[in-house]
């Protein structure tokens, strides 16, 4: 599974599901290439871009990680908008590096009509292609949105009924300047992320005219506000709809560079530090712990967040005001039976349960037993297993997952509740905080539902990450499901602060006073050890679209 990360919405929109921090751990030594291999790359890979195209370099805190190109095409029915973007970070340790693609076409007034969107992590795309549609007469909503979602040379295809055609941040600058750059306007459209699937209203706020330097010389263009799952961006848009520079709050810039410029790659060790200094979220407390194993009772104040959700409370967490307390999940009995909980055996886009392959892994995982609470348990020890603990770059889709045998907290999660599923028990995605040495970082792990033979049940969280099952009492959890629902944890970072207010702890455990975690530390601990591993996973950057 892998911890939570964005970028900026010109990379903050595909390097949107590139940090979800702490997801973000995501492979490969492709840092350290030659600015000549780069360009033999590019030469192949980015041939189709003529001297029109704009190139963008991405930033991190002022440290190189990645650029993007894009130009418009003139077609006989309206435009055809083309982009490419690398990516290249250090996260932990371990080098990551991904390529995004994205085609749109849209109408003469940038209405979009269908797209292309791809993330290659090295190791296989995860794709997806959308085609807008008008729907029938008797249609409740009079627009639709066909997917077709393929991974591992699988393909899954759904429709959303829409309201109004969707935007990509791809065509957000041309199709603002179609409407016209006015200081003071105003406007709210539906905008998709192919990388989160997810379909959210995107408002914008035009400014004023400035002048802003791209480049080596000063551009005019217009300042314009955008917010979009809850982070507001900052772009400076020209007439003709070019963004020529934009800035996130989680400290991440693309600006207009010359092509020889912006595909200069150089990812300083640097970067890893900030990041995990990011995404910790260390807790002020008066009794310092080590180990999360011996936590019985957690009750922490969290500021920063709102807490109103009915995602936070359930399975041994319970939240009163600003206030979250959570219980050693090995206490948890069963209660009524959750009337809701056989949703969470059907297949979906990247829980792909209903694979062949996912279904004989999960009955090779699960041997000859039948009773679920043993069936989950030994999927837990699987997954463990069975992934090789590595930082990647890409869309956790459990067949690529399974294919590669590579990941986070994110992949061990993806593919562990598509396991699950496929062996006929309920599971879910959980996102939030785990503890690790000192501070608590963003994390994804499971949740299983346990029906007992008089019909009561629980749910109760495990954690195939960190080998736990269940899994310990410092898994805070802050939002359930999928990328789509994991981006409420986007504007979080950076910002959260928690206090400790009570904590029951095993007879005879000894608190320790431990320093910050330690990148160099060993990712995870042999089976038998109740330890937990030293949070490599605790920064995900993802991508949800490069525009």
């Amino acid at each position: 599974m892998k911890w939570i990360r964005p970028l900026p919405r010109r990379v903050t929109g595909p390097l949107s599901v590139l940090i979800l921090v702490a997801w973000a751990g995501q492979m490969a030594a492709l840092v350290n290439r030659s600015y000549v291999q780069v360009s033999v790359n590019l030469a192949a890979d980015l041939g189709r871009y003529g001297s029109d195209a704009q190139w963008r370099g991405v930033y991190y805190r002022g440290a190189k990680v990645g650029f993007t190109v894009s130009q418009t095409v003139p077609r006989d029915d309206g435009f055809e908008l083309q982009e490419d973007g690398r990516l290249e970070m250090t996260l932990l340790g371990a080098s990551a590096a991904a390529k995004i693609h994205t085609t749109a076409r849209v109408d003469g007034a940038f209405v979009l009509r269908s797209f292309e969107f791809s993330l290659d992590p090295g190791t296989g795309a995860v794709a997806v292609a959308g085609r807008v549609e008008r729907a029938g007469r008797d249609a409740a909503r009079p627009w639709k949105l066909v997917l077709d979602i393929t991974s591992s040379g699988a393909t899954r295809t759904e429709t959303r009924d829409l309201d109004e055609p969707p935007l990509l941040t791809l065509n957000l600058g041309r199709r603002l300047a179609s409407e016209g750059l006015t200081p003071g306007a105003r406007y709210r459209w539906m905008a998709f992320d192919p990388a989160t699937l997810r379909n959210a209203p995107v408002v914008l706020e035009v400014g004023r005219r400035e002048l802003v330097r791209a480049g080596d010389m000063p551009t005019p263009a217009f300042r314009v506000e955008l917010e979009f799952a809850g982070l507001r961006t900052t772009s400076w848009v020209t007439d003709t709809g070019e963004v020529v520079r934009e800035e996130s709050p989680l400290g991440l810039l693309t600006v207009r560079e010359p092509a020889a410029r912006a595909t200069v790659m150089a990812v300083p060790g640097q970067v890893q530090t900030d990041l995990l200094r990011a995404a910790a979220v260390v807790p002020v407390t008066r009794t310092p712990f080590d180990e999360p194993r011996n936590v019985l009772r957690l009750r922490v104040r969290l500021e920063g967040a709102d807490l109103s959700s009915p995602d936070l409370t359930g399975a041994g967490q319970t939240v009163e005001g600003d206030t979250i307390e959570i219980v050693d999940p090995q206490s948890l009995t069963p209660g009524s039976a959750d009337p809701d909980a056989a949703r969470y055996l059907a297949p979906e886009p990247f829980i792909e349960s209903d694979a062949p392959e996912i279904r004989a892994e999960a009955r090779k995982a699960a041997g000859d037993v039948a009773d679920r609470r043993v069936q989950a348990e030994r999927l837990t020890r699987y997954v463990n297993g069975l992934l090789d603990k590595k930082p990647t770059v890409g869309l956790p889709s459990a067949l690529d997952v399974l294919r590669t045998k590579v990941g986070d907290c994110n992949e061990h999660t993806a593919l562990y509740v598509a396991m699950a599923r496929a062996l006929g028990i309920p599971a879910r995605i959980a996102v939030g905080l785990a503890y690790v040495r000192g501070a608590f970082y963003y994390h994804a792990w499971p949740e299983v539902y346990l029906e007992e033979r008089d019909g009561r049940g629980l749910w109760l969280p495990v954690d195939p990450t960190f080998n736990e099952f269940p899994a310990d009492a410092t898994h805070l959890r802050l939002a359930r499901g999928g990328l789509d629902k994991q981006t409420v944890i986007l504007p979080l970072i950076g910002h959260l602060k928690m206090t400790v207010l009570d904590l029951d702890l095993v007879p005879g455990s000894t608190p320790i006073v431990v320093g910050a975690p330690s990148p160099e530390a060993p990712a995870l601990p042999p089976p038998a050890s109740r330890r937990k591993s030293d949070g490599w996973c605790g920064l995900r950057w993802c991508c949800s679209g490069l525009d």
